[in-house]
């Protein structure tokens, strides 16, 4: 029987897409239409007080302008309880402890560097500091690890893969400004979604390292991960919201042709021999 495959994009709503959003839809739109399965819309609304509806309403035009169709889930505000159960059973087996250090304190007692900045060292894990309001929750990697054994995972770029979540430190799984983390939401997003392909960025290449271990410790199936190139502004720096990265509601709004920079988009970064000076392949 020919392989049906479900993909998802999810998007948060803190402001408007870029070339590179859309750039990402494609690639999973067109990932799961490969397969005749189906593509998600998940909206990822969980941060605070940055996370708007009106974005969101937003996405599903500009969605919709590129020419891609959707079936839309649970946003993550719907989800809150099902993350902190996914926790309280974490903290029954001992894997997660409390962390109070700030941004400044691991910068100092960090002895290295991880995937997106220095790797925690388990200083609160050695410090036995009591739960409390003020808290993040951290995965005692290591324990974890111990428990697992040797995990793999494969993406279909780079092929097979030895998981390494070692390389953050212990990663934070329940924030204080939000009621989970990125690898904690999106690892039980994906489940229940049924996604069986994530499709991503390669700058996230290294967050499958620890999704790959929530995922046994969760007891949640195992995906195949698709960590396509990312776009880049002319410097060389990933296209960004916060960088103020030309927004295609913009375009929209101008009477562009969605799909029209939809075909550009695939043409550019799909065709054999034909790139752009926007792209990069960006996998470690």
């Amino acid at each position: 029987m020919d392989r049906v495959t479900t993909t998802r994009f999810a998007p948060s709503p803190n402001g408007p897409l870029h070339l590179g959003h859309a750039y990402a839809a494609i690639v999973a739109h067109d990932r799961a239409l490969a397969d005749r399965g189906e593509f998600l819309l998940r909206i990822e609304d969980i941060d605070g007080a940055r996370s708007r509806p009106e974005w969101a309403d937003e996405f599903r035009a500009d969605l919709a302008w590129l020419g891609l169709t959707w079936r839309e889930v649970a946003p993550q505000s719907s989800r809150i309880a099902t993350y902190r159960d996914a926790l309280e059973s974490l903290m029954a087996t001992g894997l997660v402890y409390p962390c109070r250090c700030t941004r400044a304190d691991i910068a100092r007692a960090a002895t290295r560097m991880g995937p997106d900045g220095p790797a925690y060292p388990s200083t609160c894990l050695r410090a036995s500091v009591p739960p409390g309001p003020d808290v993040v929750w951290r995965l005692d990697v290591e324990q974890a690890v111990a428990l697992t054994g040797e995990l793999t995972w494969h993406d279909e770029r780079r092929g097979r893969q030895v998981a390494r979540p070692d390389l953050f430190g212990d990663v934070v799984l329940w924030r204080k400004d939000a009621p989970a983390s990125y690898h904690l939401a999106a690892t039980i997003d994906d489940a229940a979604d049924g996604v069986d392909v994530v499709t991503r960025g390669a700058d996230l290449f290294a967050a499958s390292h620890v999704h790959r271990l929530l995922q046994v410790l969760l007891g949640l199936p195992e995906p195949v991960w698709h960590h396509h190139p990312v776009l880049v502004e002319a410097d060389g720096r990933k296209l960004a919201k916060r960088r103020g990265a030309d927004a295609i509601a913009r375009r929209r709004r101008a009477g562009e042709d969605g799909r029209a920079v939809a075909a550009e988009l695939r043409a550019a970064l799909f065709d054999t021999g034909v790139s752009l000076s926007e792209y990069v392949d960006g996998v470690p």
